[in-house]
């Protein structure tokens, strides 16, 4: 029997699997217009699904405590707080507010994506929800419109303000490659990214650590970057062009804005520069020159965009100090993981220089594995 029978009572119509990610390169330009490059991660977030047809929606997950949460598809609001339950609820919502019929489900979920690390494990929850409900109702929404409603349910029916790459990267990402995405067109170019055959490795270092100042800080940043954008007279800060940032700042500065929004136009500026950067490196087959571009990644997210903590700048500076071709924090900051790239007989050394590193300091020991370009979202 299958805990979805044990929990329910029926078994379930199919079961549905969708993706954590890491960002390669490419971080908080999201919402900002711009470039991102994630990939999917092979962990996941697996939902077994049944329909209902009495408007309940039932909700149960093997990770989290507490039994069933029951909710009424009719009473389903933004800014209501059912915990974990908010963001499959949310979808929920989402999906009806854009004019599709739901007549309530039964969902089992298992996790094998960190939660609190940094590699969207809400973005998995609500993709693989989205997809086992498109596809048992023949919805016909399309991977990119799934990201996108998606996104809806995070940003207005959870309340947290985030871009559009994670959910992207879930819902499209494919096995073997990197997926670079235009954020304001929504075009995509799988990237081939096989660091094996090439005889490297990426490592995910999760530091096991989230600071409680980062509650509101992404919010605060994200306001930033638009009033840097406002001052500037343009959309987004995707259009500020490389070679225009130093004449941005000159503006910035004689308008009287502070060095903290000049830094954090600095780094969505540069940082868009760096995507295209490791795009052609890659397309070159230089594979190994990103790792510098990844550290210099990590220096500006530190130094212009203020969201490192001592235990990524720990992680980041040791493994470069031990071999590491580069290394970055990734995710949304204050704690979470950090990106290692190294050469795969390197790989052992780098690690037990970062885990020393961390005991001699008192932390956690850190969680490390390799991250491997997976598929995104799928029935299995």
């Amino acid at each position: 029997m299958t805990v979805f029978e044990k929990v329910f009572g029926t078994a379930p119509e199919g079961v549905w699997a969708a993706p954590g990610r890491v960002n390669l390169i490419g971080e908080h330009t999201d919402y900002n217009d711009g470039f991102v490059m994630p990939f999917a991660l092979p962990h996941t977030t697996v939902a077994s699904v049944a329909r209902r047809d009495d408007g309940l929606l039932r909700v149960h997950s093997g990770d989290m405590p507490g039994g069933i949460v029951e909710l009424r598809l009719d009473e389903l609001t933004p800014g209501r707080d059912d915990g974990w339950a908010s963001y499959p609820a949310g979808v929920v919502w989402a999906l009806r507010e854009a004019g599709h019929r739901l007549t309530g489900a039964d969902i089992h979920y298992e996790s094998t994506v960190p939660t609190g690390a940094g590699l969207s494990s809400s973005a998995a929850l609500e993709v693989v929800t989205a997809l086992a409900l498109n596809d048992l109702h023949g919805l016909g929404v399309e991977r990119p419109a799934m990201a996108l409603l998606c996104q809806r349910a995070e940003n207005v029916y959870v309340g947290a303000p985030t871009g559009i790459m994670d959910q992207t990267a879930s819902a499209c990402c494919t096995a073997g490659h990197a997926l670079f995405v235009d954020t304001r067109d929504g075009s995509q170019r799988q990237v081939p990214l096989d660091l094996a055959a090439e005889g490297m490795r990426l490592l995910v270092v999760d530091t096991r650590v989230k600071h409680a100042h980062s509650d509101g800080s992404y919010a605060e940043r994200r306001a930033g970057c638009e009033a840097g954008a406002a001052a500037l007279g343009v959309p987004a800060l995707r259009d500020i062009p490389f070679d225009g940032l130093a004449a941005a700042l000159d503006r910035l500065r004689q308008g009287g804005h502070d060095e903290s929004i000049l830094g954090l136009v600095r780094h969505i500026v540069t940082e868009n520069h760096r995507v295209e950067q490791v795009i052609e490196l890659l397309d070159a087959g230089r594979t190994r020159d990103i790792g510098a571009v990844l550290t210099a990644g990590h220096v500006s997210l530190r130094d212009d965009f203020r969201i490192s903590c001592a235990e990524l700048d720990l992680v980041v500076d040791t493994a470069n100090a031990s071999g590491a071709l580069g290394a970055r924090m990734t995710g949304g900051g204050f704690g979470g993981s950090a990106i290692v790239l190294a050469e795969s007989d390197a790989a052992e050394k780098i690690t037990e220089a970062v885990v020393s590193a961390f005991a001699a300091a008192g932390l956690q020991e850190p969680r490390v594995f390799t991250a491997v370009p997976s598929a995104g979202a799928r029935k299995v």
